[in-house]
């Protein structure tokens, strides 16, 4: 499995450091946002390092599917039927940290454009 030892994502993937985990598979880990905004804020990431979603879907089309596999099961155990799934890809589009990570938002009504 691929690990970058300077990547937030992977040391929380590798249980080096804490979160409020609400999921996971042998491929994903869903866990809490730290700064929600919304009632339900989770991230899903792959355990395995990849920079954004277009490189995951590139190397490992699978873990993408399960990753969004994750990602409604998330929503499903909130009791929420209609959520919200954004990645963001590249600084300038919100991307801060630089290991994939879909963001599961929901419990709310959503608006549009998003901002």
């Amino acid at each position: 499995m691929t690990r970058d030892a300077d990547c937030l994502f992977c040391k929380i993937a590798g249980g080096d450091i804490p979160a409020d985990v609400v999921h996971e598979t042998e491929r994903t880990l869903a866990f809490r946002d730290i700064a929600p905004q919304a009632p339900t804020h989770v991230l899903v990431v792959p355990r395995e390092h990849h920079p954004n979603v277009a490189s995951l879907a590139a190397a490992a089309p699978d873990t993408l599917a399960e990753l969004v596999r994750t990602a409604a099961d998330v929503a499903a155990g909130a009791g929420i039927e209609a959520y919200r799934l954004v990645f963001n890809t590249g600084e300038q589009a919100g991307q801060s940290v630089f290991h994939v990570h879909a963001h599961v938002l929901g419990g709310r009504t959503m608006t549009w454009p998003p901002g």
